[in-house]
């Protein structure tokens, strides 16, 4: 069973930190920021350090003062067809991947930006992105797992320390599945 989330799951995740380590809820804030009267951003977050609010609950005090960016607004649909608009053949790689994972129990479709993540109920165990306009790269964090024939040293964040590139949706065969089912496995 796989749940898609985007933006607005971090949004409330955002707030509710904000809320848990200040005592204080995101309307308190804003009206707090807007007394202080802050008209750039590096002030405001000089500020909010001072206040001891840091991470995503100073992103989010920030975004609330000076604008939220489009991805940031857009919906997890929107932002994954906006990562393939351009190599729209990949899109079937991609939702290869995504038909897999809903296949593996309890999984959080996390859209972002430029990749989509992939979560357990405890945390990220893969990431999915069109790295170029020739193939989709599936980032699998794997502990303890050295590169072996199609799995390789990832490129694309420390904690997915192995990848398998892909161009077509036929790649998404039995080998690739075996490893994104002990991803899925080792970080439940």
């Amino acid at each position: 069973m796989a749940q898609t989330r985007d933006w607005k799951g971090m949004w409330e995740m955002s707030a509710r930190l904000l809320q848990e380590r200040t005592g204080e809820d995101l309307a308190t804030w804003n009206q707090r920021i807007q007394a202080q009267g802050f008209q750039d951003e590096q002030a405001l977050r000089l500020w909010l350090i001072s206040q001891e609010v840091t991470g995503y609950a100073q992103t989010l005090l920030v975004m609330e003062r000076f604008g939220y960016p489009d991805f940031f607004l857009a919906s997890a649909d929107e932002l994954i067809q906006q990562q393939t608009a351009d190599r729209s053949h990949l899109r079937p790689v991609f939702d290869a991947i995504i038909n897999a994972a809903a296949g593996l129990g309890e999984v959080i479709i996390q859209a972002r930006k430029t990749y989509v993540s992939l979560l357990t109920p405890r945390r990220t165990f893969a990431r999915v992105q069109p790295t170029t306009r020739q193939r989709v790269d599936l980032a699998l964090r794997l502990e303890g797992q050295v590169p072996v024939g199609r799995l390789r040293p990832s490129r694309i964040h420390a904690s997915m320390p192995l990848q398998i590139s892909l161009s077509t949706p036929d790649e998404v065969d039995a080998e690739v599945l075996g490893w994104f089912k002990q991803a899925y496995d080792q970080n439940c």
